[in-house]
């Protein structure tokens, strides 16, 4: 199973402690997060199913190809970050 881990601003607004899910593809891997934290989606993917704007993935340090679909693989061993940009001065 893939770690999944997110930023520690995501936490402020709900929880999302580091995790292991399966899946082969990032895609599977978050819908096994989010029916576990189903409010998770909202703040990651827009009504699409496509990643927002703010966020990005990375796949064990790689930035995510697919931000459409989510189609990069993932092995067992891979770890997939989540990362939410901030802004404000």
């Amino acid at each position: 199973m893939a770690a999944v881990r997110f930023t520690p601003h995501l936490s402020m607004h709900l929880s999302c402690p580091d995790t292991v899910a399966a899946g082969e593809t990032v895609a599977e891997v978050l819908q096994a997060v989010f029916r576990e934290r189903p409010k998770l989606a909202g703040y990651i993917l827009d009504d699409q199913g496509a990643l927002r704007k703010h966020v990005t993935i990375f796949v064990n340090n790689e930035t995510l190809c697919d931000r459409e679909r989510l189609t990069d693989r993932v092995g067992p061993h891979d770890e997939i970050f989540v990362f939410q940009a901030l802004s404000g001065g």
